[in-house]
């Protein structure tokens, strides 16, 4: 289930991250598509950006 990315020079907390993360697993044996392994990259790439502060969060 793809999530949308954020409005141009929006990003999402890291609340709103681990929630799309966690989505991503039906449940713990679940096995990821090559597009889902692909999305998930991309969150965990986002969720270091806004841990490490390089873009600003959402309100």
């Amino acid at each position: 289930m793809p999530t949308t990315p954020p409005p141009e020079g929006a990003a999402r907390s890291v609340e709103e991250l681990n929630a799309a993360i966690r989505a991503l697993w039906p449940h713990r044996d679940a096995r990821l598509s090559d597009e889902e392994r692909a999305e998930y990259q991309a969150l965990l790439a986002e969720l270091e950006q806004v841990r490490r502060g390089d873009i600003t969060t959402a309100a």
